[in-house]
């Protein structure tokens, strides 16, 4: 499983410190190995149907202890999950665990829980089964129309009883016992017809139940199994780190661990190295073939590790590693300074945000809008935050000083009376009206929600999602295609989504290195906004230039 590096490699230096998975460039090895794994597959024809499918694929650089003392290279690489049916392949690195072996645990238990499911169907398919479920249907139906008719009738009866006591005192006297003995004659009917229902649906329910009760028993019993087998599974995971540590999977999440734990790129080579005893000096992480329906993926683009699944593993089988330190931290550190204010009042303050920096404080500790406003208007109140743009789009943002100002800001953005529009250029050839992938001006309306695998990441789910709608309009095709976007929601990475996704517009926006490739910045600029002054009632349009 342990590759040559081309030839062409042979004057490149070997990185200094080990890739910072959840942020990077590719080293110019991992190029190099990302092309051979490429070339390889493309050698394969049944691996690379499979691939062209959709797969996320990795290569780990090494570096291999010599006979002489001195240290050679190669590459090891990776696909997630399964390739082909399997998870085990030539050229590539094994799985850390072989859930799919036919004869080991997993397998003949996970067929017991097939079994299982496939009694249940045929339980709740027997003939015998829909005749119950038919007939408790049907005496539940007739119950109804029955029991709603003698309801009518004894409202009807009754309505009669009160017009007769109505009538001349001497008539009423004389046919008053007869009423009363009506009445509960009807009365007493009403009761009998009830138990007679009830007793015919409970005889009818008692023949269902021997079938649900089975049926029951066999949910359970199969809910038990699933769980039982789900947790010995993640215990099988024992995972390696340079230090020479092993850790059981499941003792590094605080909870349940996601299905699919330590089937991803990464854990999967770092595992390999560590256990061949092959020393990791960088790793990149590609996709190949079409994009996953809900998500955005482009075809040889580079992509982080993701967060939910790989960061509670990695954080553990990086340790020993000299790894590089989170560019986001000294970069935001840097964003900070870069903050312009370009209107302020004792209500509140409108700033423009550079790339790069946070709007709210997040799980790096890195500074944020919010920070910095507050460091610099200490008299501020309140919640602060009216709305947000994501860490990678640079422009316009209000920001309340007070709690009376932030409330009703929010007002406004809730009642879409905030006005909002965006510059973006897209990553795509230019050229004249007809040779847009797209028509000049339109909607895009795709629902989005959390990618609950691959934070921060977002996707669209016609299940899950929320609505959003933006409007876009081409205002220019060189050097690049160049849009005004108004959306009309403010969901999370909605304009990148609603470019990038092929049901949108299906071009992701320039180095958007989440939904397309990554490039010196997200050219993604807000780059005016006008609403309401919170106090005066006044009108107010800012402008900020793109800077691209």
């Amino acid at each position: 499983m342990l590759h040559p590096l081309p030839s062409s490699c042979a004057d490149i230096p070997s990185p200094k410190q080990f890739t910072y998975p959840f942020h990077y460039t590719p080293h110019p090895l991992c190029l190099a190995a990302a092309d051979a794994v490429r070339t390889y597959l493309h050698t394969q024809p049944h691996l690379l149907a499979d691939a062209k499918r959709g797969k996320m694929l990795g290569v780990l650089v090494v570096g291999v202890p010599q006979a002489d003392g001195s240290e050679g290279r190669g590459f090891l690489a990776a696909f997630s999950g399964e390739l082909s049916g399997s998870n085990r392949q030539p050229y590539f690195v094994p799985p850390i665990y072989d859930l799919l072996h036919p004869e080991g645990r997993f397998q003949r238990e996970e067929r017991a829980v097939v079994a299982l499911t496939r009694a249940i169907h045929t339980l709740r398919h027997l003939p015998q089964f829909h005749d119950a479920a038919t007939a408790l249907h049907h005496c539940e139906e007739q119950a109804a129309q029955e029991v709603a008719a003698a309801k009518a009738y004894l409202k009807q009866a009754k309505s009669r009883r009160d017009q007769l006591r109505h009538s001349p005192a001497s008539t009423v006297s004389s046919q008053e016992a007869q009423l009363v003995a009506e009445s509960r004659h009807l009365k007493a009917e009403f009761r009998r017809l009830r138990q007679h229902h009830a007793q015919r649906i409970a005889a009818a329910a008692a023949r269902i139940r021997t079938f649900t009760t089975a049926a029951e028993a066999l949910i359970r019993e199969r809910a038990r199994r699933s769980a039982a087998l789900q947790h010995w599974l993640f215990n099988q995971y024992h995972l390696h780190n340079a230090l020479g540590e092993v850790a059981a999977l499941p003792t590094l999440f605080e909870g349940l661990p996601p299905s699919g734990s330590g089937e991803c790129c990464a854990p999967k080579l770092l595992q390999a190295a560590f256990l061949t005893g092959f020393h990791p000096l960088c790793m990149a992480e590609f996709w190949m073939g079409v994009s996953p329906r809900d998500e955005v993926r482009c075809e040889g683009n580079f992509y982080p590790s993701c967060r939910h699944k790989c960061r509670p593993l990695l954080r553990h089988m990086l340790r020993g590693l000299d790894v590089e330190p989170n560019p986001l931290l000294e970069r935001n550190r840097a964003m900070a300074a870069q903050l312009r204010i370009l209107y302020v009042d004792q209500n509140f303050v409108v700033v423009s945000k550079p790339s790069g920096m946070l709007s709210v404080p997040g799980n790096d500790d890195v500074p944020s809008v919010r920070d910095e406003v507050r460091r610099r208007f200490p008299q501020a109140e309140g919640p602060m935050m009216v709305h947000r743009l994501d860490m990678d789009t640079s422009g316009l943002m209000v920001v309340a000083l007070t709690a009376e100002a932030y409330r009703r800001l929010q007002v406004q953005f809730a009642r879409h009376t905030i006005e909002k529009c965006y510059v973006a250029l897209l990553d795509s050839p230019t050229g004249d009206a007809h040779s847009l992938p797209f028509p000049p001006e339109g909607t895009i309306c795709l629902p989005l929600c959390a990618n609950p695998d691959d934070r921060p990441r977002q996707m669209v789910s016609q299940r899950y999602g929320l609505p959003a709608e933006t409007h876009y309009q081409v205002v220019g095709r060189q050097p690049s295609l160049r849009l005004h976007l108004h959306p009309t929601t403010g969901r999370t990475h909605q304009l990148r989504l609603h470019c990038a996704h092929p049901e949108g517009l299906g071009v992701p926006i320039v180095g958007d290195a989440l939904y397309g490739r990554p490039d010196t910045r997200l050219c993604l600029h807000a780059e005016s906004l006008a609403f309401t002054h919170p106090t005066t009632g006044e009108r107010l349009t800012f402008h900020d230039a793109a800077p691209f």
